[in-house]
């Protein structure tokens, strides 16, 4: 509150950083790998659009591989601590096996759930599940799971 007795509005975050760790399983009997990964989102056009941009790398048994996505997201607010996002975009994939590069394209899909247990949303949390479908050959499949800690960027 401010000298007049009114509700100061509070100020729309700039970015939300996104540190995590994110998992993903090869629907064909693929092994399930882990990694870190870092996303930045923001808000275009409040209410209708939030992009999303983000980085993994996963690494297991001689292969590493990178994934960069770009995400196109459709936010509803679902309580003042909680918000949901349904978005689907993009994904570059960068993998090296066996001393051989490849790079391919997939579309991701992903539900992004944020809490913020403050008042403000200056620090929160976050469970993103995806489906991504790559284009390569074999037409690779693969569901996966991030999660992590929301930081507000003012």
């Amino acid at each position: 509150m401010n000298r007049s007795n009114k509700p100061v509005e509070e100020k729309e975050s700039a970015a939300i950083l996104e540190l995590g760790a994110a998992s993903n399983w090869d629907t064909s009997g693929g092994a399930t790998t882990f990694a870190p990964n870092i996303a930045v989102e923001t808000t275009p056009i409040e209410d209708k659009l939030e992009l999303e941009a983000g980085v993994s790398r996963f690494a297991s048994h001689g292969v590493t591989e990178w994934d960069v996505d770009f995400l196109f997201k459709k936010p509803w607010t679902l309580s003042r601590k909680a918000e949901f996002m349904l978005g689907a975009g993009p994904e570059w994939v960068h993998q090296r096996q066996n001393r051989a590069t490849t790079d391919s394209v997939a579309a991701e899909v992903a539900g992004d759930f944020m809490f913020w247990p403050a008042r403000r949303h200056r620090f929160g949390w976050f469970l993103e599940p995806a489906y991504d479908y790559g284009f390569s050959q074999g037409h690779p499949q693969s569901l996966g799971m991030s999660g992590g800690l929301l930081i507000a960027i003012h």
